[in-house]
């Protein structure tokens, strides 16, 4: 991923955990000049018939080819790279039965890091882990975010993200500083840390992807308080590039029963929560999220109509553009702002979000099926 950027690319994640027919749609939908195969992973691409190249950093001959690149980067202007120029597409779940790629840009990503940098203070001591999958936008958070302050990155192994004892025990022994987490995988691991209770050294936690509830805190504040680590929860959205709240947890939170606090929106970001007449509701009525600023994206590859819908006018600030989020928040009289859910029937697992109508699209495509539901 870094080579492509530096050499002036745009990359687009492909998880081959996925199945070859949404491989298959991606690749059709995005038409990459030339697809990056690890080692094995060639019976992935049932369907493409483009460049591919497959890369074996085991074999020696494949590692000599790479001493006779330039060792140095190339440069910016030489590459005639903007700010505004494409840097990834992420494909999210699509209620009409396809994946859809929203584009990202550089400016968006660079803005996210300059933007949090007073509050997470982050720097080349730092260490990270890429926990989560690159086909989800919480790695472009953990990746960028550790490379660009001169922190050390941990690329966790699949078979260790799937184990919460395995991965306990790598943030002991690489000392991790700096964890990114959905709740329901934060969860596992604070079970793990109550039976073992060995030495960590994280000084912040960050929660996304998911609505966090406070209560499954309680075990891991009691042992630690809430001071070191700092645990910090973020709502975000990939059309928005990875986060646009902050809100630092307390112990007085958790007592007061409060629901999914998100907090408020980072510095270079607007939120608006309206009603279904793009009206602003009042406090603590709940309205739908719209987010504008420095963070919203692009729209959709290859979908005019649909990015036209999602990505509308912010009828309060001519010339600016509002991502239409469809989720659901309330401001309590502080200003801070509550999650609520969703008004359609997205869901997130593990972070991913799951369109139930996609599902039923590919049921209703096997000639033994009428008709499907997903509940």
């Amino acid at each position: 991923m870094l080579a492509i950027l530096k050499a002036g690319g745009a990359y687009v994640p492909l998880d081959p955990a996925y199945p070859v027919e949404r491989l298959d749609f991606i690749l059709e939908d995005c038409a990459p000049v030339i697809v990056l195969l690890g080692k094995g992973l060639e019976s992935r691409l049932s369907r493409w018939n483009g460049l591919v190249i497959a890369l074996d950093l085991d074999r020696k001959g494949e590692q000599d080819a790479f001493k006779h690149y330039e060792s140095t980067n190339p440069g910016v202007t030489a590459q005639g790279l903007r700010p505004d120029h494409l840097a990834y597409v992420i494909y999210t779940s699509g209620s009409t039965g396809t994946p859809k790629g929203v584009l990202v840009e550089h400016r968006q990503i660079c803005r996210l890091l300059t933007t949090t940098e007073s509050i997470f203070k982050f720097d080349e001591r730092d260490v990270w882990t890429l926990f989560h999958s690159f086909a989800f936008d919480f790695s472009v958070w953990e990746l960028w975010g550790a490379l660009a302050y001169g922190g050390q990155l941990v690329v966790v192994p699949y078979w260790v993200t799937r184990s919460p004892e395995d991965f306990y025990r790598l943030l002991v022994t690489k000392r991790v500083s700096v964890l990114n987490q959905t709740p329901t995988a934060f969860s596992q691991l604070t079970q793990v840390d109550a039976q073992y209770g060995q030495s960590l050294s994280l000084r912040v936690v960050i929660f996304g992807g998911e609505a966090l509830k406070l209560r499954e805190l309680r075990g891991w504040i009691g042992r630690y308080g809430d001071d070191v680590p700092a645990l910090v929860n973020m709502y975000g959205i990939t059309e928005t590039t990875v986060h646009v709240t902050y809100r630092r947890i307390r112990q007085e939170d958790i007592t007061a029963n409060l629901g999914s606090v998100i907090g408020r929106p980072l510095a270079d970001l607007t939120l608006y929560l309206l009603d279904n007449h793009k009206n602003l509701v009042p406090t603590g009525t709940a309205g739908e999220v719209y987010v504008g600023g420095g963070g919203v994206t692009r729209g959709y590859l290859n979908q005019p109509e649909l990015t036209e819908e999602r990505f509308t006018n912010n009828p309060y600030v001519p010339g600016e553009r509002l991502y239409r989020t469809g989720d659901l928040a309330r401001y309590f009289p502080n200003g801070d702002l509550e999650y609520l859910g969703r008004i359609d029937e997205q869901v997130k697992v593990r972070g991913f979000r799951i369109e139930p109508g996609e599902i039923e699209a590919r049921l209703i495509e096997h000639p033994a099926v009428h008709e499907a539901t997903v509940l």
